[in-house]
């Protein structure tokens, strides 16, 4: 027979262990966490690219347009005939100053007169070697199949890289005088030039003049010397009277 004493026993083990179990199966409530403040970070500011900047420089470029009908592009030269020129060619022996020419020049000027110190815009000239014509037909058909070729080498080319020589703001309708500098190429061979140049803006209209002295053999061509008859100085001048209108 059991006792009571081993039932009160075993009620309160019984008892201790549901309180144990309902105490250790109960939901604990997490502990709070502060919400953390949004940090807002600075916005890097946007870099302005190489192409941005050239636009901001470009502010105010103006852009003419050559046109040929009121603009030439010339060579100068020196010759020196003897005894035989006049039997050959009829002329007789002494000093020549050459001076050839042409109406076939195409191109444009871009400048900034607001700020004529600032970067140039293109700058660059074409011109047909094939239509250059002196006061003697025989020396222009020479040049074209002999010496410099032009048939074979009908373009010349400038293109400008810089512009010096200028200060301040332009005042319109003033005649300024800078130097304009960049690559000729004539006979394909590309030679660095430096143009002196006067000119002057006056509403759309750009009017100048640009001049350079150059060797004929640095573009590989070989001064035509003829013994007994006539030679030709190897230094030569390029002369370029412009008219362009703003496009």
């Amino acid at each position: 027979m059991i006792s009571k004493n081993y039932i009160y026993s075993l009620l309160t083990i019984t008892i201790l262990a549901i309180s144990i179990v309902a105490c250790g199966g109960s939901e604990t409530t997490p502990p709070t966490i502060p919400a953390q403040e949004e940090v807002l970070e600075e916005e890097p500011q946007p870099e302005v690219s190489n192409e941005e900047a050239d636009e901001k420089v470009a502010d105010g470029m103006r852009t003419f347009v050559i046109l040929p009908d009121e603009s030439s592009a010339s060579y100068l030269v020196d010759e020196e005939f003897f005894e035989d020129a006049l039997g050959k060619l009829g002329i007789n022996a002494g000093n020549n100053d050459v001076v050839g020419s042409t109406q076939a020049i195409a191109g444009q000027f871009q400048v900034n007169p607001n700020d004529i110190t600032n970067a140039i815009g293109e700058n660059s000239f074409t011109v047909d070697m094939r239509t250059l014509k002196t006061d003697q037909e025989q020396r222009d058909n020479y040049i074209l199949d002999r010496g410099p070729a032009f048939n074979s080498f009908p373009e010349a080319t400038f293109s400008a890289t810089e512009l010096s020589g200028l200060t301040g703001n332009y005042v319109e309708g003033e005649e300024v005088q800078f130097q304009l500098s960049g690559i000729l190429t004539v006979h394909k061979v590309p030679v660095p030039v430096t143009f002196e140049v006067t000119a002057t803006l006056e509403g759309d209209t750009l009017t100048g003049v640009a001049e350079t002295r150059l060797l004929m053999s640095s573009f590989d061509i070989e001064p035509p010397d003829f013994a007994r008859t006539l030679t030709v100085a190897d230094e030569f001048g390029i002369l370029v009277e412009f008219t362009a209108k703003e496009t």
